[in-house]
C-alpha cells in the first residue's frame, strides 16, 4: 500500500496534531486549521503538497512532478505515482507543507489543536 492510496494516506497523515480530512473538489483533502496542506487527487494517482521555495526548484526539474494547477503561487506542487520520490520522501514533503500551512495558524488554535509551539522546528 502507497501513500497514493486513501487507507495509507489516511494512517501517515492522520497521526499527525489537528488534522482533518474532507472530500472536496473531486479529490481527498488533508486539513490542519480547516487550511489545505496536503491532496490526494480522486482521479489520478497524484498528490499536492505546499513546499519551500527551494524544494519547489528541485522537484518540479524532476520527471513526473509539476506546479500544482488552481493552486496560487509557485509553493505547490502536484507528485505523481511516477516521480522518482521515495514514499519516505513524500512523506517528508507531506511533513514540510503540514508545518508550513501550520506555522500561518494563530498561536492560539495551534495551542488548541494540540501543535507545539515550535512548529517549525518539526
Amino acid at each position: 500500500m502507497t501513500m497514493f492510496q486513501r487507507e495509507k494516506f489516511d494512517e501517515l497523515l492522520g497521526s499527525w496534531p489537528g488534522v482533518t480530512f474532507v472530500d472536496q473538489w473531486d479529490s481527498y483533502i488533508a486539513k490542519v486549521g480547516g487550511k489545505v496542506f496536503c491532496l490526494l487527487s480522486d482521479g489520478s494517482p497524484r498528490i499536492v503538497v505546499k513546499v519551500s521555495e527551494m524544494s519547489f526548484e528541485m522537484l518540479t526539474g524532476l520527471e513526473g512532478i509539476s506546479q500544482a494547477p488552481y493552486f496560487a503561487k509557485r509553493a505547490w506542487v502536484q507528485v505523481f505515482d511516477t516521480a522518482p520520490l521515495s514514499e519516505d520522501d513524500l512523506l517528508a514533503y507531506a511533513r514540510q507543507s503540514y508545518t508550513l500551512v501550520a506555522k500561518g495558524l494563530t498561536k492560539k488554535l495551534r495551542l488548541e489543536l494540540g501543535i507545539t509551539d515550535d512548529v517549525g522546528k518539526v
